[in-house]
């Protein structure tokens, strides 16, 4: 026989095995292993959206960080009115801006002061810290699921499998019969929550640790950023005492 019939043969003798299997194990099992399953649905969508974010955010802050580099002022985009919206960079520059313009403008709405004061210039720090911790925020939001799908589902799988070698060995102690023929099966099929646990736990694992492997760089280009922010306005801006 050919590896191609050989191949097919094993596949359906493996699906044939994990049915037997699933309808070998209890309820509970079952239950356990459905909610594993929308576990898994619910961590691969985290893991998905969070990898299309990030990418996103890096490839706008890469694109506002040769615009800002290439200004005069620091307040020529923010006058040219530019829109990068999804950019945290960018984010952290308007919030800014915003407050670096309030306090330029006199009382006709005009800007018509050259320099803020430092007191000015504290307030408008805070703005920026504010902002930082915002985007962060925004960029950590989801991990969660994925930190509870690492830590519970392994034991969740391990709850299932206890449960069902206590079931099996309930119903041979009511049988009086302790063959292998007799405990396999149900042994089998409470190891099967384990393997559904594992399933969910390992990916979840891996998706968590390179999320936030990015999420602590993304941090530190934050901060950066918003102390290159706040020195190009002290120096363009601040009153000297």
């Amino acid at each position: 026989m050919s590896g191609l019939p050989l191949a097919l043969i094993g596949a359906a003798s493996n699906q044939t095995e994990l049915i037997y299997i699933w309808d070998r194990a209890t309820p509970e099992a079952k239950a356990i292993i459905a909610l594993l399953f929308f576990f898994s649905i619910a961590a691969w969508f985290v893991m998905l959206s969070k990898i299309i974010q990030m990418r996103r955010a890096r490839k706008l802050n890469l694109y506002f960080g040769e615009e800002f580099a290439a200004q005069k002022s620091v307040l020529e985009m923010y006058d040219r009115n530019l829109q990068v919206e999804g950019c945290p960079l960018y984010a952290v520059y308007k919030a800014g801006c915003v407050q670096l313009d309030a306090r330029l403008r006199g009382p006709s709405g005009e800007r018509a002061q050259q320099n803020i004061s430092l007191k000015n210039m504290e307030h408008i720090k805070r703005a920026i810290e504010n902002v930082v911790a915002k985007e962060s925020l925004k960029l950590e939001s989801g991990l969660i699921l994925l930190a509870i799908a690492v830590s519970g589902a392994p034991f969740m799988g391990l709850l299932g499998t206890v449960w069902g070698v206590m079931s099996t060995f309930a119903g041979i102690a009511q049988q009086g019969s302790a063959t292998m023929a007799a405990m396999a099966p149900g042994v089998s099929a409470a190891l099967i929550t384990t393997v559904a646990g594992l399933l969910v736990a390992i990916p979840s694992m891996f998706g968590y640790n390179w999320l936030v492997h990015n999420l602590r760089t993304f941090t530190v280009e934050l901060d950066n950023y918003a102390q290159e922010l706040v020195s190009k306005m002290e120096t363009e801006f601040l009153k000297d005492e």
